[in-house]
């Protein structure tokens, strides 16, 4: 017959609280019979797991073990008492042990929700039991994620066990995602589909002062990620279970060291080649260390540029020109939208040392970007949007990058912008952000100085090749001498602009702006826009009260906001309105045709 635990002798009880708590008393816990009764069974059943084989070895194969820990969970949470964690936390902690060593040999099982369950206990009950949940956070996400983040039910656990946890993450760990950001965006990249909206809440917590400017380039690039993931499920079977991270040695303090470089002394940060001696071009070489630093798991630093690898070239020409898969879609339209939330959260919160090291890096990936004609204008249109947004933040940014932009400018003159229309719209932009904020403000006069001598190069380079085109038309054809002639047109407009706002903003440029603007008044230029631009300029630039109305910065460093059509006739050499440029009523070029009150021209 059998006894049940309530019937059994004293002596008979005493001999199984030894064989189960190592010789001590069982602790005393206020719970009503039926719950002692389940926090027993599910302790035993941690218990027992350590002396049987099969679940030793490999813990997520036994169902009964996720479910017990989630009910000692329960049971901790619901009574409130400190020595049942006491009691259950060796048992939990030993499991977690076993778990992680598992991982190597249990490939066809997952122990992600298990060790999550377990990780909640740790970070709920840790303070009480001396527990720093850190090194096991670390350990699951180089362990398991690494091998797991492909299962969309690991997945899926692993965002909600984050976003119920952020605030006590972001407060005792806050170094934790910002290192494993690289494995976050693998995670992500393979199951955007169905856990954008979750990742987008963990998002914020990927950005730290070291994470910053290494996760932009890994954002633009993760369609390219997903084509290499998607390579190596090809020809190595399913993610689920393998780690492809790579142990390489880090090339970070290198490329900071470089981007800096080209921040301060405009020297371009140089290209990371693939081995060109290969000869498999249809297929990733896993060996690249390109490759390997493009599927990385946690945060080295600043990576070098990987797009030129030959092998990924390949790879990412053959998606282009292939059926793409649904994954791939998707991520080439939820990019933008995290570059979006990426530069919302620097213009709100990242300091100007950051954002002034990123936008060099922005010009630099302006050129290098998946090659999907919408998803590079749409990446496109944001990297100019946010650069032009930090100038007006911080003028002075403009100044201290003069070289990197003068460098921009020059491959516009070179002539490489007009066969690149992403270099030349990044030179059209920078020409405005020059004229718009005075070359960095009042204080930078050198730097204006400089600026304005690039402007001058870049415009007596656009006419010359002008008259040169003129002479070489036949040699092209309608279309493409209609696209070059706008090209250069639409360049020499904004050079033209941002010299007449530059020598506005700095006086002592003024007589070198009139000789620019008088050359190409004077010059068989093509285009009438160009001529009359330039016209209005040189007429304007006469009048220093009205020029600093029209084309003054509309945010002085010193004084009050100057309200547009607002004269202030103390800066001006003269009160006399003969010589009032007449154009600026509706572009006429020569005195109205009717009378006028001087309220037309200037409104109070």
């Amino acid at each position: 017959m059998k006894t049940s635990l309530i019937a059994v002798s004293p002596l008979r009880f005493g001999a199984f609280c030894f064989s189960i708590y190592g010789g001590r008393k069982p602790i005393e816990i206020n719970m009503v019979d039926g719950d002692n009764r389940d926090w027993d069974f599910y302790l035993r059943t941690l218990s027992n797991s350590a002396r049987d084989s099969n679940a030793a070895n490999n813990p997520a194969s036994d169902p009964a073990l996720l479910q017990s820990v989630k009910k000692l969970y329960e049971l901790c949470k619901s009574e409130n008492s400190e020595d049942l964690v006491a009691r259950v936390y060796p048992q939990i902690n030993k499991l977690f042990q076993r778990s992680v060593a598992s991982l190597s040999e249990s490939r066809t099982t997952s122990n992600g929700l298990l060790l999550l369950a377990i990780l909640q206990f740790c970070l709920d009950f840790g303070d009480l039991v001396l527990h720093d949940a850190d090194p096991s956070l670390r350990t699951f996400f180089r362990s398991c994620l690494s091998r797991e983040f492909a299962d969309p039910i690991v997945a899926e656990a692993t965002l909600d066990f984050l976003n119920v946890n952020k605030k006590k993450l972001s407060t005792s760990f806050p170094t934790l995602l910002p290192q494993f950001f690289p494995l976050m965006l693998k995670l992500i990249a393979w199951n955007g589909e169905q856990l954008e909206k979750s990742f987008f809440n963990v998002f914020p917590g990927l950005m730290s002062p070291g994470s910053f400017l290494p996760l932009f380039p890994s954002l633009v690039d993760l369609p390219t990620l997903v084509v290499a993931l998607e390579k190596v499920e090809k020809s190595s079977g399913s993610l689920v279970g393998n780690s492809i991270a790579s142990m390489q040695k880090s090339s970070a303090p290198e490329m900071l060291l470089a981007l800096m470089d080209e921040a301060y002394t405009g020297s371009t940060i140089g290209d990371g080649g693939g081995d060109s001696e290969s000869e498999d071009t249809n297929a990733i070489d896993v060996a690249d260390p390109l490759f390997l630093d493009l599927l990385k798991d946690e945060n080295d630093g600043i990576a070098e540029r990987h797009l030129t690898s030959p092998g990924i070239v390949a790879a990412l020409q053959a998606a282009i020109n292939n059926p793409r898969s649904n994954r791939l879609k998707y991520i080439l339209q939820m990019a933008p939208r995290l570059l979006d939330l990426y530069f919302a959260i620097a213009l709100r919160d990242v300091n100007n040392s950051l954002i002034c090291a990123l936008i060099p890096l922005l010009m630099s990936r302006n050129g290098t970007i998946f090659p999907d004609k919408v998803y590079s204008y749409e990446v496109r249109k944001r990297l100019l949007e946010f650069m032009l947004a930090a100038f007006q933040r911080s003028p002075d940014f403009i100044a201290l990058l003069k070289k990197p932009i003068m460098d921009r400018l020059a491959e516009a003159y070179s002539g490489q912008a007009y066969d690149s229309p992403e270099k030349e719209e990044l030179a059209l932009q920078l020409c405005w952000a020059i004229g718009e904020h005075g070359g960095g403000g009042a204080s930078h006069k050198d730097a204006a100085r400089e600026l304005f001598e690039s402007l001058e190069l870049l415009l007596y380079e656009s006419l010359s090749s002008s008259r040169v085109g003129l002479q070489q038309e036949s040699a092209l054809s309608s279309d493409n001498l209609t696209s070059r002639k706008s090209s250069q047109s639409r360049l020499l407009c904004f050079v033209i602009t941002a010299i007449a706002k530059l020598a506005t903003n700095h006086r002592e440029l003024l007589p070198r702006a009139r000789f620019s603007l008088s050359k190409v008044v004077r010059s068989r230029i093509s285009d009438v826009r160009v001529w009359r631009r330039a016209c209005d300029y040189l007429g304007l630039i006469n009048e220093p009260a009205i020029a600093s109305s029209v084309l003054g910065p509309s945010r002085p460093p010193h004084g009050q906001m100057q309200k547009p059509g607002s004269v202030k006739w103390s800066e001006g050499t003269t009160k006399m309105i003969a010589h009032i440029p007449f154009y600026i009523l509706g572009e006429q070029e020569g005195p109205p045709f009717h009378n006028f009150f001087f309220s037309d021209v200037l409104p109070r």
